[in-house]
Order: structure tokens, then sequence, then C-alpha cells
């Protein structure tokens, strides 16, 4: 799996903190499930990967509010300079966002979360050794697929980062894949990581340590099914048997990939020791070996007009009093038109990052990109022996369609702001807007980048 000596070195530690709520919690994910769980089948984890300053956070549960995210960096500071908080974006956890995908959010549980994203990073930093890290590709394991069309595109990418003792043991490991966690559908009332974890689990069982995994830009992937078809909860083979083999074709390309150590990695800076540089959108800071930084960038949103929401709420309620299964989500849409103020916010600020540990590169967006952006960002990095661009991080506001999605429609375009309650659908080119903001961001964090052409808006 790994080249046997040599490469980067840093210091890095790893914890696991057990977040899963108690039963007869209100579930989040779908729209249409309004019972709550009625059991665990297996623990949702908080889990803290500290490198040097730097930190992901992964939580399993459907997505974080940035505000809460903002509340882990500030309690994670005295260990971490730069935290990155990701939500693996499970349809089968609890309430998790206020006013955000369901109700009910138990706000004592939602600051246990807090809670548990500080103490793993305070323990991870205090247990940091000496690691060689490597990183490179698993072959496709083959699960995913685009949901909207056939013909649509779609990322195989599987990048592996490694961590490793002197002695050739595994402390952790970090894998990421473009797929959404819905191979339980809303028939589900049992808590569940989805298949991330069967895909932890068999990884720790083969290789040791402890295993991160981190979704990428899944907004238009799955495991084969549309989202309407989702929304409306046919369970078809959408069993945890199923989730437990995909989990493994997963685990099983990860543990094969081929890590580099050495890769032709240059930073921007060639400084050692930590340094911090402000602008009005921009931080940096880095040691050599491990780089950050971070930037806003600032989305316009699609509010509807007065006489549209008006429309809405009539269109809505008519098809809630029709009685089908997809009542609940007809009555969370009229709901929606009802509160939405067509004065209220036309943009969102969001946040990019950028970290580089060794040979590895990490970008990071909110909400639930498409899987263009990971395909554009990826061919902008040089050199690195493992590219991965995370979806679902400091914040899920949405999803953000590729500009060339529009003109198809659908859920993820036309639809789902609303069970996210959000003011309105993100305006076309928001995407792209982050992809580039993550491009320049590059150099900042010590990223050699190509020159490449960059974003696919069309």
């Amino acid at each position: 799996m790994a080249d046997p000596v040599g490469g980067t070195t840093v210091r890095a530690g790893v914890a696991v903190r057990d977040v899963t709520p108690a039963s007869g919690s209100p579930m989040s994910g779908y729209g249409v499930r309004t019972a709550p769980s009625s059991g665990v089948h297996d623990p949702l984890t908080v889990r803290a990967l500290v490198v040097e300053h730097t930190a992901l956070v992964t939580v399993d549960v459907v997505g974080l509010h940035e505000d809460t995210c903002a509340q882990v960096r500030a309690a994670c500071r005295p260990w971490a300079e730069h935290v990155l908080v990701h939500a693996t974006h499970t349809h089968g956890g609890p309430v998790s966002m206020p006013d955000r995908l369901g109700e009910g959010l138990v706000q004592a549980w939602l600051e246990t979360v807090v809670h548990a994203c500080r103490d793993a990073v305070a323990e991870a930093s205090a247990a940091q050794q000496e690691v060689t890290v490597r990183a490179g590709y698993g072959a496709d394991p083959g699960v995913a697929n685009n949901r909207r069309r056939p013909d649509g595109p779609m990322d195989p990418a599987l990048p592996v980062l490694q961590l490793a003792r002197a002695d050739g043991s595994v402390l952790a490991t970090l894998i990421s894949y473009a797929c959404h966690p819905v191979v339980l559908s809303a028939d589900n009332l049992l808590l569940t990581a989805d298949y991330p974890g069967p895909t932890r689990r068999a990884l720790e069982e083969q290789i040791g340590g402890t295993v991160l995994f981190a979704t990428a830009c899944a907004g238009d992937q799955n495991t084969g099914h549309s989202a309407e078809v989702t929304a409306q909860g046919e369970a078809d083979d959408r069993t945890f048997a199923r989730c437990e083999q995909v989990g493994m074709r997963i685990a099983t390309a990860a543990r094969e990939a081929e890590l580099r150590s050495r890769p032709e990695v240059h930073s921007a800076s060639g400084q050692h020791g930590t340094s911090e540089q402000h602008s009005s959108s921009e931080q940096h800071s880095g040691d050599g070996e491990v780089t950050s930084a971070s930037s806003a960038v600032e989305l316009a949103l699609d509010v509807p007009s007065a006489a549209e929401l008006d429309r809405e709420r009539e269109h809505w309620a008519a098809q809630a009093a029709t009685g089908s299964r997809n009542t609940p989500l007809y009555e969370n849409w009229h709901e929606w038109a009802a509160r939405t103020d067509p004065a209220g916010p036309a943009t969102w600020q969001a946040r990019v990052n950028v970290l580089r540990w060794g040979p590895a590169v990490i970008i990071t967006m909110p909400g639930e990109p498409f899987c263009q952006a990971g395909l554009d960002l990826r061919e902008q990095v040089a050199g690195a022996a493992a590219v991965f661009v995370l979806g679902y991080t400091d914040g899920c506001p949405g999803y953000l369609p590729s500009a060339s999605e529009y003109p198809f429609g659908g859920y993820e375009v036309c639809d789902a702001h609303r069970y996210y309650g959000m003011p309105g659908p993100f305006a076309q080119g928001s995407l792209e807007r982050l992809v580039d903001g993550a491009v320049k961001l590059l150099p900042t964090a010590g990223v050699e980048v190509t020159g490449g052409t960059g974003v696919t808006a069309g």
C-alpha cells in the first residue's frame, strides 16, 4: 500500500468521540420522514485529526450550520490554529442544524457535539507524535453514479492519506469519495453513519489506526437513484446489507491504493515556523511541510418575490391536501413559503479552505457541491500525490450545482432550498465562484498550480 521508507514527516495525533443521541431523536435528511429514531444501528462519531497547527474534524451528521462550525473553531483554537469542520452528510442521523433539514433540533445534544469536537482536538493535539505522510489514489470502487442523468459527470477519485509511525504501524488514515451517504432510505429509523461507517470499520480492522471518512463533492452523486426517489423513501435494495457491501468496496479500493511520500510539491514560502498574513478575506499560516489558508466568498441567492411566494403557498397547500406519501414534504415547503421574507438576505458568505499536509492537498467548500468542482480543482493542483476536494465543510446551506446543470432543473436546482430553510436557491455560477476562490487560494497555501484553464462553467 505504501513505499517503505522516507518521505515527509510531521507531528500528528488523532482522537474519536461518540456523539450518538438517544433513541427518539428527530431525524434529518428526508422531508417525508417524520417519525423519530427508534434505535441505534451503529454509533455516530466525531473524529479529529490534528497535524501540526491544523486539524480536520469530521462529524457523522447530515450537516452543521456555519455558526456551529465557527463555535467549534473558536473552541479548538488553543490547540489548532486552522480547523476544518466537516459533516459526513449521513441521512441516518438526528436533526443537527437550526432551521435546516428538519425540525426538533435538540440544542443540548448539539452543544455536546461542539464540546466533543473541542475535546477530540485537544486530545489529538496532546498525543501528537512524529509520523510519515503518504498519499495517493485508490482505484474507482464503482459505487457512485450521477443521480440526475445517466450522461452526467461522475468523479471516481478515491484519495487516500496515511500517517505511519517509524515502526510502520498506522496512526490514522483519511479517505474521501464523492457519493451521498444515502444507501439507507427514508424508511430507516435507526441511527447510522450509513456507508462511511462500515468503510471506516473495515479499514481499521485491516490496517489499524483510526480512519476518517470525508465526503467529497457529492451533490449530484449517489449509489444509483434519483433525488426524487430518495425524497419519496422508496427502499428497493437500500438495506444495511447493501450499506456493508458499499463500505467494503470502498475500503478495499482504499487499502490497495499505491501511496507516495515524496511528491514534487513546492512551498511558495519555503519558510519554517508559524506565520499569519491577513487581508480582507484571506488567512494563511504554515511551517513548510504543513500550510493552510482560508478565504471568504460571497454567494448570491435567488430570493423569490412576494407574488412568487404567494403562488408557492397556494400550490404547496393544494399538493399537501392530496394526502400522498409526499404530504409531509409539501407541508414543509408550504411552511417555507409562508415564513420566507422576500426582502430577506440575498447573499450568503461561504468559507473555502486549503491545507497542504506534505504530499497531500485538501481543499474544502461548504454545502453540497456538484462533482464538477472536484474534477476542476484537481486539474489545478500540480505535483501533489493526492488532492482531496471536500464538500459539507464549515457550513451546509444547500446544493451548489454546476452552472451547466441549471437548465436541467430538478430537485437540487429548483426545490431543495425549501427543505434547507434558505431564502432561495443559490444563483447560477455560485459553484464556479467557490472554485475560483479556491484556485486563487492555492498559492497562498504554498500549493503549486498547473496554470490550466480552470472552471468548467457551461
